[in-house]
């Protein structure tokens, strides 16, 4: 297994759309594995293909408090969702912000597993809103996007900032 670089806003493939995944090969697989071992050393509770570059539709989460329960989904989309929250929430391609954004409590969604084997899902609280995250992320987005214009700006410059000194050292 190997460590992934997790892309960084204002990354323009972060905002790239991913494609459906038809072949679950081997590739996939310790592509799959290679995304835990990223996920659980940021350390987070979810990531999707585009935060490290793979403009493909495959996302795991874990939002267990020992860190024993992975959830793969490939292919995933939510079908239905209920009682919209506000929640605070942050990102690990947006790394220390963290904002209020509005999500849904409950969701319930398609996907295949790692396997290939379609399954649906129910979740709430903090898997909903993972769940909901990580998707958004296949779909080209940031939670950031959730915020005002404004807020949205101030990030990117202190971002970009950030990235200009990086690049100076």
């Amino acid at each position: 297994m190997a460590l992934l670089e997790i892309l960084h806003f204002p990354d323009p493939r972060l905002r790239e759309l991913a494609q459906p995944i038809e072949d679950i090969d081997q590739t996939l697989q310790t592509f799959i594995d290679d995304m835990f071992e990223t996920m659980y050393d940021a350390p987070g509770v979810g990531l999707a293909a585009t935060q490290v570059g793979v403009a493909k539709r495959v996302a795991v989460m874990d939002c267990s408090e020992k860190k024993d329960q992975p959830i793969v989904m490939i292919n995933p989309e939510i079908i239905s969702s209920e009682e919209p929250v506000k929640t605070d929430e942050g990102c690990l391609s947006v790394p220390d912000h963290y904002d209020n954004v509005t999500r849904f409590k409950r969701v319930k969604w398609r996907a295949q597993d790692r396997d290939g084997k379609t399954y649906e899902a129910e979740a709430e609280g903090l898997l909903a809103q993972c769940v909901q995250h990580e998707i958004g992320h296949l779909d080209g987005g940031l939670y950031i996007d959730k915020l005002s214009r404004l807020k949205r700006e101030r990030i990117r410059r202190k971002f970009e900032k950030r990235a200009k000194q990086e690049d100076s050292a």
